[in-house]
């Protein structure tokens, strides 16, 4: 897919700079650049409490076990004496 950036004149002259010492093209900078970027957000770890939904954003595990509710709650406080 073909796109256009908008970058700031000294971003861009950094990114020209660094293609040239590479010996590759910006656009390969770019992906480059863009992909470690996802990368590092992209899937949260195991222990982690979230998860990605379809979207692509970061939701809450759903858990497996007792549903808290206002009545448990209540009766938990006056089990306790609350």
């Amino acid at each position: 897919m073909k796109t256009t950036l908008e970058l700031p004149d000294r971003l861009f002259n950094q990114l020209k700079a660094v293609a040239a010492r590479r010996r590759t093209t910006m656009k390969a900078v770019v992906e480059h650049a863009l992909r470690r970027e996802i990368a590092d957000s992209e899937v949260p770890g195991t222990n982690s409490p979230c998860e990605l939904n379809e979207y692509g954003f970061p939701v809450m595990k759903k858990r497996v076990g007792t549903v808290v509710t206002s009545e448990r709650v209540y009766q938990l406080m006056d089990e306790e004496g609350i």
